[in-house]
């Protein structure tokens, strides 16, 4: 059963870094309760049953200034858990998104759920890292962008992506919902060879 929720187009798709979660981050219990609550509710059969389970979840994220909605994309349905400030209206105002880090998002279905999952997105977080160590803080968002590109769409690692997967997060995917500043959308391309560079990996748009 569908999950009510704002318009997943007005949000941009973030996943937080184990590497640098901001402090104000709902506890990891309440985050694993949240999840278990939207799947009772999407696999509830009655209405009442599938409203109850929800209103729990927002319940226990509420205590923490936060909010819940299931964004679905193209292979798989993601929860996206987000401050409270972030929405006015029943719409994400992205003018009110200091801190993209401060989103959650968890897998509901589709490839990439479970340990596979969090196997991937660690090793594509520690490109991150590598990202940013040697180069600098625009291309590091870039990768990361990249890492939630690969890791939600297709769970796999950067290093693992075609010359038709690069191509489609640089003409897709980036463009709809990486929220890029204008030095970032400057050196994308650059980003994402810089990816593999780290690794002395080839890449495959090269």
């Amino acid at each position: 059963m569908p999950d009510e929720s704002p318009d997943p187009s007005e949000a941009p798709d973030v996943l937080a870094d184990d590497d640098g979660d901001p402090d104000d981050l709902p506890p990891e219990t309440v985050v694993e309760q949240a999840e278990r609550l939207t799947k009772l509710a999407r696999e509830a059969v009655v209405d009442e049953e599938a409203a109850a389970y929800r209103a729990d979840r927002d319940e226990r994220l509420a205590s923490h200034d936060y909010a819940a909605r299931v964004r679905e994309d193209e292979t798989r349905d993601v929860l996206v858990l987000h401050p409270d400030e972030w929405i006015e209206n029943g719409e994400i105002r992205t003018d009110r998104i200091e801190d993209v880090d401060r989103g959650i998002e968890v897998p509901l279905s589709g490839p990439g759920e479970g340990d596979d999952w969090e196997e991937i997105d660690e090793y594509n977080r520690d490109v991150v890292a590598d990202v940013r160590e040697e180069r600098d803080e625009d291309h590091a968002a870039n990768v990361a962008a990249l890492a939630d590109f690969m890791g939600n769409h297709y769970a796999k690692p950067i290093h693992d992506a075609t010359a038709d997967e690069l191509e489609e997060f640089l003409e897709e995917y980036y463009r709809r919902n990486a929220w890029p500043t204008p030095e970032q959308r400057a050196v994308v391309e650059k980003s994402v060879v810089a990816a593999f560079e780290v690794a002395d990996e080839r890449c495959p748009l090269e």
